[in-house]
């Protein structure tokens, strides 16, 4: 299993079916590109506080993962 698995969820009804945090709105893609544009993760935490530290790195862990998946596609 997964260290994302009970973070980060695909709900079809939901964002159009972007894996999101939990049953919020915020996507992995939304947390990647907040990381990249340098946000910290105290800032974001900060101007989102229904995230943790532990959904941000679950965010990464799932697009690291995705990464990895797609070499062998």
């Amino acid at each position: 299993m997964n260290a994302f698995n009970n973070i980060i969820r695909i709900n079809p009804e939901k964002r159009f079916g972007k894996p999101c945090v939990r049953e919020t709105r915020i996507t992995v893609y939304d947390v990647l590109g907040w990381l990249s544009a340098g946000m910290s993760y105290d800032e974001i935490i900060a101007d989102f506080p229904e995230l943790t530290l532990q959904d941000i790195l679950a965010c990464l862990a799932f697009a690291s993962q995705r990464e990895r998946m797609l070499q062998y596609v």
